[in-house]
């Protein structure tokens, strides 16, 4: 097992048979026979084939869009003015950005801009002409900026936002970076952040971060990625497999299970410093831990009982208690966005359902899943809208979203075999896991279903995604 500290701060994956995960279980943990059927849920919801062997990662990544949003917005988008040379190959790297940034959301259509004269930059006057000329060509808004250095060397973009609909100033951002490539798509992101928030209403998330695991050969990676998948750094590599990836409200933190001692134990792992610790090494399993929304708490699984059953305790690990008294396996927790109630997956029932109670032991139990026989690894959004989960529909693993209020139920994926959901910080889109002719992949989905995207490797599987909020500019 190997540490990197990042420059910056299932069951159905192979439909593995409960069998296969008592063996394993036997293998790597020692459990005894009633503790391996205890956790054989919990890990045949989670665990991607830990026995396929995947081909080492190429470079090479590629983002495929599929469909579009209800709406589209034309937006003009003007190259940034550069002056002296040597900053253009870092406008373009930061144009290039957005425009990917902006056209992955399915809800723009960028208009080709050509040379102006005189150039366009920030310092354009505003005036009616202005707009009418870019309405007419059919652009709803106009994004205009300037790319320049300062005198201690940084690169600072400047840019603002006009809507030619309403001739109305959108107001505008200044960026200020180190001179380097990955620095400026990170100005990028921020500023199609601000674009997509002015011109639709929705918050932007393209300058989150992304976790997962990639295998490359007989290694599972950590690996904390931008948004788009671009600037992948290791932040843990071990020869033992890595899952359920869970990102601290703050960011700065990752919880997920690793089976590095030979079973599953939950750590927590500071990013900016690569220090880990241990909140779970109890007998038996010890798997899915959750978030709190004040980052103060965890949610986890464990067997200590001898039935997967979840427990709650301080981030740290300490002040353990159990939720529940059931003789059902209870699994999958996820805390409410206001922190009150825990979802999670249970087979008191007889299948595996959605259910939810409160944090503090009042109220009754709810299922909130009734449609299907198998219904699994809900996440609610940080709005606290939203229900994804995993659903099994005509014999496909599927991703599905529930509206919390209107209990209405859509399917956003296609399958066969998708896992793992996580929100986005501004609760419109969910990412996941997708096995597509034997590979493993990402994939991510608007919450309405109409704009799908696939995040591939040339040859590596990636899996277990955790989408981040975003980071502070300071960050």
């Amino acid at each position: 097992m190997t540490l990197v500290s990042p420059s910056s701060s299932s069951f159905f994956a192979r439909l593995v048979p409960n069998i296969a995960i008592v063996r394993l279980l036997r293998d790597v943990s020692r459990v005894s026979r009633h503790q391996a059927k205890a956790v054989g849920l919990y890990l045949g919801l989670s665990l991607a084939l830990l026995a396929a062997q995947l081909p080492a990662q190429a470079q090479g990544m590629r983002i495929d869009i599929t469909g579009v949003g209800d709406r589209q917005i034309p937006v003009a988008l003007a190259p940034l003015l550069t002056v002296d040379p040597q900053n253009r190959a870092l406008a373009d790297t930061v144009l290039e950005v957005v425009q990917a940034d902006l056209r992955r959301t399915g809800s723009f259509s960028l208009l080709p801009v050509g040379p102006q004269n005189p150039a366009l930059s920030e310092n354009t006057p505003v005036e009616a002409t202005l707009f009418g000329q870019w309405r007419a060509q059919g652009a709803n808004a106009l994004v205009v900026g300037s790319a320049t250095r300062t005198p201690d060397g940084q690169f600072e973009v400047r840019f603002r936002v006009l809507d030619t609909l309403k001739s109305e100033d959108l107001g505008g951002l200044v960026l200020t970076s180190k001179a380097s490539h990955l620095d400026a798509r990170k100005s990028a992101h921020r500023m199609a952040d601000y674009i997509l928030e002015k011109l639709s209403g929705e918050p932007g998330f393209f300058s989150s971060r992304l976790a997962y695991v990639r295998r490359q050969g007989s290694n599972h990676i950590l690996v904390i990625a931008d948004s788009d998948g671009e600037n992948a750094q290791p932040a843990l590599r071990s020869t033992q497999p890595i899952i359920s990836l869970a990102w601290s409200p703050t960011g700065d933190r990752l919880a997920y299970v690793s089976f590095e001692t030979g079973k599953p134990v939950v750590y927590v792992h500071e990013l900016s410093t690569g220090k880990r610790s241990v909140v779970a090494n109890y007998k038996g399993s010890n798997s899915a831990p959750a978030w709190s929304p004040d980052g103060r708490q965890l949610a986890m699984v464990l067997t200590r009982d001898g039935i997967s059953q979840i427990y709650l305790a301080n981030a740290d690990g300490s002040g353990l208690r159990r939720l529940l008294r059931s003789s059902a396996i209870n699994t999958e927790p996820s805390f409410s966005a206001d922190g009150k109630h825990v979802y999670f997956t249970s087979d008191q029932t007889g299948s595996p359902q959605i259910y939810r109670v409160r944090v503090d032991g009042s109220g009754r139990l709810e299922r909130l899943t009734f449609n299907g026989g198998f219904n699994a690894r809900p996440v609610v959004s940080p709005d606290g809208k939203t229900m994804a989960y995993v659903a099994r529909r005509d014999k496909k693993f599927l991703i599905a979203v529930m509206n919390l209020e209107t209990q209405e139920e859509r399917i956003v994926s296609s399958g066969p075999r998708d896992d793992s959901p996580s929100f986005a910080p501004n609760s419109r889109w969910v990412i996941f896991s997708s096995r597509v002719n034997d590979r493993d992949l990402l994939s991510a989905a608007s919450i309405d279903g109409r704009v799908r995207s696939r995040i591939s490797l040339d040859a590596a599987g990636i899996r277990n995604p955790a989408w981040g909020r975003i980071p502070d500019a300071k960050e």
